[in-house]
């Protein structure tokens, strides 16, 4: 009685704190989002710009360079394909596709956005070549998402705590560094990452919670069935 009395209250403990995160991210990204249809945003981000600019140095660029690398299409794809068949070849199809719709969706969501608050990206950016609009970070916002998906899977399989709790702050400091990497690079004003990460945070809570709820009744219906075709031939 003491044990399911402890597990509802770390479970209420759990929901209490995932519900305040996801509160606290939608009025973080609508705060910014307001602020950058205002145009607001221009001291925070000149003075992150400012702080960085201290502490590049030509060594701190390349390797922000190769973390870039990591939040870009050329990485994501491959990624989520390679994540995808892991699934499919461990027979797990409907891991796979809440992966793969998970990623689609959240592509989608990102280039919607970007047409809709139509920002222009900051002024001398070390790299060239990037002409889409800036609101919200791409590199940032993908890799979230990819990593955060990683943990949960890390976080359901039977490895010793110590482990998942590693690769939990290797992932989280990967997709930091990442966005960090767009504001050194001034590909993105710091506004456009850090709304990113607060977007992030919402759309892994719903989808893996509307994921989580679908799976449930497609378990539950498949029982239901088995048990009523175990009725009939009985």
């Amino acid at each position: 009685m003491n044990k399911n009395k402890k597990i509802i209250e770390v479970l209420s403990l759990k929901v209490l704190l995932i519900s305040a995160i996801f509160i606290l991210a939608i009025f973080m990204f609508a705060m910014l989002a307001e602020g950058v249809l205002q145009g607001k945003q221009r001291a925070i981000d000149n003075n992150i710009f400012l702080f960085f600019d201290s502490i590049t140095t030509p060594a701190l660029v390349k390797a922000m360079e190769v973390f870039s690398f990591f939040g870009s299409i050329q990485f994501m794809v491959p990624a989520y394909l390679v994540l995808i068949a892991s699934f499919f070849i461990k027979r797990k199809f409907r891991n796979g596709i809440d992966v793969a719709i998970i990623g689609a969706s959240s592509t989608a969501m990102i280039f919607g956005l970007k047409i809709f608050f139509h920002r222009q990206r900051p002024n001398l950016p070390i790299l060239n070549g990037l002409h889409t609009f800036s609101f919200p970070s791409g590199h940032a916002l993908s890799s979230f998402i990819l990593c955060s998906l990683l943990i949960f899977i890390i976080h359901r399989r039977k490895w010793k705590k110590i482990y998942k709790w590693i690769a939990t702050i290797f992932l989280s400091l990967v997709s930091i560094t990442i966005g960090i990497s767009r504001i050194i690079l001034r590909m993105h004003y710091p506004t456009d990452v850090i709304a990113s990460l607060c977007l992030g945070i919402v759309w892994v809570i719903i989808s893996l919670w509307i994921f989580k709820k679908i799976n449930r009744q497609y378990m539950v219906s498949n029982n239901l069935s088995s048990a009523n075709a175990e009725a009939v031939t009985s």
